[in-house]
């Protein structure tokens, strides 16, 4: 079998990683294709992942679609030199029209609604009529019967789950971080993706007051989707953007105005907070889960509010052992996601899946 993943975005290089190192290790042939945004292709060769990059993002609803165009042409001339037989990654119109022009079978891995209903429509007509296999969290419904619809746990658990990482205090060390001490993560996203049209993160003025009051009470570091304004700059991360999740397992307290690093802190048992005038709009189970289920997460709409939690938590923190005992209870509840994607992909390649290889195993990942 072969199988061609399309990897668009930093977050989707570790939702993708550990099924990619274990097709291979099944002997399936594997092929990646990427994008020029942030962080992306650098976490790929981090994780010595070869990859093919396709195109870079572009500003505004043109550039993207003008994107689109060019990275659909480029990927119809990789692929059909690969012939995969699989085509997996997040919706988007060049993989699903890629994969129906050669006659594989996609698999697409979706935990995001679009906001926007405009762009909802034209994304619809573009992609819908064209995807054969949807996996998704219970909120999201498939758009047609006709799709092969599989219901997922948590995609954070592709990388997060137990089988495949484990928190290593002397990782932080290797770049003068103490597990120990008192720090916060904070990290700032772009908002210029195309689902996150209409919406606003936390404001300059916001990330001054919350960066000014954390700094007092430990270390702060900051993960921004785009440069770093130079007001920040001491904040930078202090460690490669690929072992980050380390540095978020130890973290006293996660605030941040991006979906997907609030949800990872929150199931690495880290006490996050969300800020985002996307929250009043969410529909995505993860978050609402992690709030009103699990209590992992605190998400607000408006950023004072946020701010207010954030000094809460700071001033009276819960115990380690209550925040510990939240994750373990979660865990307990849900699956590991990459054995559920693994075999997805076999039986949508319509190929005997050789014996599951030992999900504990050594990966690449474990020897950075």
């Amino acid at each position: 079998m072969k199988v061609l993943f399309d990897v668009n975005h930093p977050a989707h290089v570790h939702l993708f990683k550990h099924a990619i190192w274990e097709l291979e290790a099944d002997g399936v042939e594997v092929l990646v294709t990427s994008r020029h945004k942030e962080m992306t292709t650098e976490l790929l060769d981090a994780y010595g992942i070869d990859h093919v990059p396709l195109s870079g993002r572009r500003p505004g609803t043109l550039g993207l679609f003008a994107e689109w165009a060019i990275r659909e042409a480029r990927m119809l001339n990789v692929a059909r030199k690969f012939k995969p037989d699989v085509v997996v990654g997040r919706l988007n119109p060049p993989l699903v029209h890629v994969s129906k022009l050669l006659g594989a079978r996609n698999v697409i891995v979706m935990d995001t609604e679009i906001k926007s209903a405009a762009i909802d429509r034209a994304y619809s007509v573009l992609t819908h009529p064209f995807i054969d296999v949807y996996c998704t969290p219970p909120s999201i419904e498939p758009p047609t019967d006709r799709i092969d619809h599989h219901l997922m746990d948590f995609q954070e658990l592709a990388y997060l789950h137990p089988n495949y990482f484990t928190p290593d205090p002397s990782v932080l060390e290797r770049y003068g971080v103490a597990a120990d001490d008192t720090y916060f993560v904070l990290r700032f996203a772009g908002w210029d993706a195309f689902h996150d049209v209409g919406f606003n993160g936390i404001s300059p003025a916001g990330k001054r007051e919350l960066v000014e009051y954390l700094a007092a009470h430990g270390n702060v570091y900051i993960t921004s989707e785009g440069d770093l304004p130079d007001e920040f700059a001491e904040y930078a991360l202090p460690l490669p953007s690929h072992l980050v999740h380390h540095l978020l397992a130890f973290a006293d307290l996660y605030v941040g105005d991006s979906g997907t690093m609030s949800s990872e802190a929150a199931i690495l048992g880290t006490p996050a907070i969300r800020a985002s005038s996307m929250v009043s709009h969410d529909t995505e189970s993860i978050f609402y889960e992690l709030e009103h289920e699990y209590g992992l997460m605190f998400a607000y709409a408006d950023e004072q509010a946020a701010l207010e939690k954030a000094k809460a938590l700071v001033e009276s923190p819960a115990t380690e052992a209550e925040w510990h005992a939240k994750r373990e209870r979660l865990l307990a509840e849900k699956g590991d996601v990459t054995t559920q994607l693994v075999d997805i992909i076999w039986e949508a390649g319509n190929a005997a899946r050789p014996a599951p290889a030992d999900a504990t195993q050594s990966t690449p990942e474990a020897q950075l």
